[in-house]
């Protein structure tokens, strides 16, 4: 799957990129109409300790896909949004298969 990884107002370091390029390549596993994906890392300015955001579009060959989810960390609301991508990707195979 083609990635594209753009941290906004701060500067990813490789661990975080290879956790993220881990979630998303098993999202290949449920659906091989996976053509890529873009993850948007930002920095939310509040003082709430939650204000680590991660976008991520999913891009298949009928649809799009996007989750979004606001976290203590990235780990957490990349693994969050991935999550929920997870779920969507299952829904949007069974609908192609019923087509």
């Amino acid at each position: 799957m083609q990635l594209k990884i753009q941290s906004i107002h701060f500067d990813a370091d490789k661990k975080l990129l290879d956790y993220i390029r881990e979630k998303m390549d098993k999202l290949e596993h449920y659906f091989d109409g996976i053509t890529g994906g873009e993850v948007f890392l930002k920095l939310e300015n509040s003082k709430d300790e939650n204000n680590k955001v991660a976008e991520i579009k999913l891009l298949t060959n009928k649809k799009d896909l996007f989750a979004k989810s606001t976290c203590r960390t990235f780990e957490e609301a990349v693994s969050e949004s991935a999550n929920a991508l997870r779920i969507q990707v299952k829904k949007h195979k069974e609908k192609l298969r019923h087509i």
